[in-house]
């Protein structure tokens, strides 16, 4: 590879990096006067638009490690938004629902699609796609990688 092959690949990776970042940094920003975080924002988006969803099934939807989801979950326990309900024949699987306070709370949000509105409204769709294509090859790779336990 030659080096301007590495520094637009550099490019992709610091610009990805960075926009991220600043619309994380928005959506914390919008989120701050409702008490809320962006993780504790999706897990409440799961159970409002799909519904009562276990809680290791959002480990893998949210791609978060148990015991960050479990601290997630316990504040929002804590605030009462969300019970915890057990489940079925195996009494450790725990089941998340939104409860009355949860659900008025998810309608008085502000609705964030104005993030990804304002990062990509404009811009050609079949360069969206591209993008979408080389970061989903690039991120499969990479997990490809990991799971192989590959650190080179």
């Amino acid at each position: 590879m030659n080096d301007q092959a590495g520094s637009e690949l550099s490019a992709i990776a610091g610009w990805t990096k960075s926009c991220y970042l600043a619309g994380r940094a928005l959506m914390d920003a919008t989120l701050r006067p409702y008490d809320l975080g962006a993780t504790q924002w999706y897990v409440l988006r799961q159970l409002a638009i799909h519904g009562p969803t276990p809680q290791r099934e959002l480990v893998r939807l949210l791609d978060l490690e148990r015991a960050t989801l479990s601290g997630v979950v316990a504040a929002l326990v804590r605030k009462g938004f969300v019970v915890q309900l057990v489940g079925g024949k195996d009494q450790r699987q725990r089941t998340l629902q939104l409860t009355d306070a949860g659900k008025a709370l998810w309608d008085d949000l502000p609705d964030l699609r104005f993030i990804r509105d304002a990062a990509f409204g404009g811009i050609d769709p079949a360069e969206l796609a591209i993008a979408v294509r080389v970061l989903q090859t690039a991120t499969g790779r990479l997990h490809d990688l990991l799971g192989k336990g590959n650190t080179q």
